[in-house]
């Protein structure tokens, strides 16, 4: 008989009719003479309740039905007297696929989300992070339906680069050289002729450079892959290895650019309340966050709040006037903390912020410089419980601008000429966005560490599994 998906048969009702399921035992009790087991496929948070007479099975394969061991049940399908459940399964023949002993790290206690790390290739199977990985999927789906419909196109960047986006150096070298016996030059600098690729190239921080290269021909088009930063940043909030989102698009200028960030956003944010809503629900708890679904229906009622940079400084010195306490500076020219970001959303505003127009000097040289020669044209979307969110900014058309931004910050032009060519060939306005994939499912979930919201983690010391 062919398998039944669980999320399938929970919908069922047509009672005594023959059933086969298969997956995982989340537990099992017996009363009387009688067995129950809870049955879980990953198709959906809810389990199936198995029930069974002891008397009509082998005691040595009652036995091996444990927590975490795979079995595939054959019975009739029948409407359950248990209540919050309209089915369950009466089994007629048990079939245990794959056994699990107590050693299996993922027993029926609460363990703590740090040993659960530990076992990143087995608390797939906990409700928890099932949850979290249906919810991922269905981000991604939001993601690519969203710009789809909206005429962008999905344009695949390189991994492999020589060259960094962002001018901060913190890349993944990626060589073919013997590390042992490397050839270096009289000044002691590598010799990369015999390399693979014949230079020094490295793994991406960003795809934006290239995608801008994309919307200088098709208009405006996204990425959405893989990227990597060498950071030694062991908090709660950074990855080695993570997701981004980088629609760029010609055109564009800063409205249209934060109309853009908003409504794709809230685009995100509709789609898991639509189609994840028992996922949320059962991340919607006191152990996890009891706030979820309200946060996230908060940010779909009202528009974002249009920031000034400036403006921004200015409210919260004025709040460490009135005795708040802040752990880092916050003067005009610095870069704001996360504990300013989340003070502006969730304490003054009580909304999401798109805060704009940022010191040169804490941006990034592709930036559209503003009039007074100070600020740059940047557009972050800044979120309660996360902080920054999407980095966008309208990029700089001008070549003449660029150079001069290149040079004063004595950038070396060398592996940038590619890019370059767009200002020199038929250059136009157009705009950006990039926006770290982890991040909107840590607020989609709840969840408080980016590394709960991606299957296998990177971080400074970890590369298992």
């Amino acid at each position: 008989m062919q398998r039944t998906k669980i999320i399938d048969a929970l919908k069922r009702t047509d009672f005594g009719s023959p059933i086969t399921v298969m997956g995982w035992v989340r537990s099992k009790r017996g009363s009387k003479g009688i067995f129950f087991i809870a049955l879980n496929d990953g198709s959906t948070i809810k389990n199936i309740q198995i029930v069974g007479e002891e008397q009509n099975f082998d005691e040595a394969v009652v036995k091996l039905i444990t927590t975490g061991a795979c079995i595939k049940v054959n019975g009739v399908l029948v409407e359950s007297p248990a209540a919050g459940q309209a089915s369950e399964v009466q089994a007629k023949e048990i079939e245990v696929l794959g056994t699990c002993d107590s050693t299996f790290p993922m027993q029926k206690k609460g363990q703590s989300f740090e040993f659960m790390r530990q076992h990143a290739h087995m608390r797939l199977r906990t409700n928890t992070f099932s949850a979290i990985m249906r919810i991922r999927h269905n981000m991604a789906m939001a993601i690519h339906t969203y710009f789809h419909d909206h005429g962008f196109y999905y344009f695949h960047t390189p991994l492999i680069t020589a060259s960094d986006c962002e001018g901060a150096g913190n890349m993944f070298q990626v060589t073919t050289k013997n590390l042992y016996d490397l050839k270096k030059d009289e000044e002691g600098k590598i010799i990369y002729d015999d390399d693979f690729f014949g230079e020094q190239t490295s793994l991406t921080v960003s795809g934006q450079l290239e995608g801008e290269l994309g919307a200088t021909a098709l208009g405006q088009i996204y990425t959405f892959g893989p990227t990597f930063r060498a950071e030694n940043s062991n908090t709660p909030r950074h990855l080695a290895e993570f997701w981004m989102i980088e629609p760029e698009m010609a055109f564009y200028d800063k409205t249209d650019l934060m109309d853009l960030e908003e409504d794709f956003i809230k685009h995100c944010v509709r789609w898991a309340l639509d189609n994840c809503r028992d996922d949320l629900e059962f991340l919607n708890n006191p152990r996890l966050d009891p706030h979820l679904i309200e946060r996230l229906e908060g940010v779909l009622k009202e528009d974002f709040v249009r920031l000034p940079y400036t403006e921004g400084i200015e409210i919260l010195q004025e709040a460490i006037k009135n005795g708040k306490k802040f752990e880092f500076p916050c003067n005009w020219g610095d870069d704001l903390a996360s504990e300013h970001e989340r003070y502006l959303v969730e304490e003054h505003f009580k909304r999401p912020v798109i805060m704009t127009d940022y010191p040169k000097e804490i941006k990034a040289f592709y930036m559209k410089m503003n009039e007074d020669g100070k600020t740059m044209q940047g557009t972050d979307v800044l979120f309660p419980s996360i902080g920054e969110i999407i980095g966008g900014s309208v990029r700089e058309e001008s070549l003449d601008k660029l150079m001069a931004e290149i040079n004063r910050r004595g950038m070396d032009t060398t592996s940038l000429e590619w890019y370059l060519d767009t200002r020199r060939w038929g250059t136009c306005p157009h705009a950006g966005f990039g926006l770290g994939f982890e991040r909107l499912i840590l607020f989609v979930t709840g969840m408080q560490n980016i590394r709960d919201v991606i299957p296998f983690p990177r971080t400074p010391g970890n590369a298992k599994f």
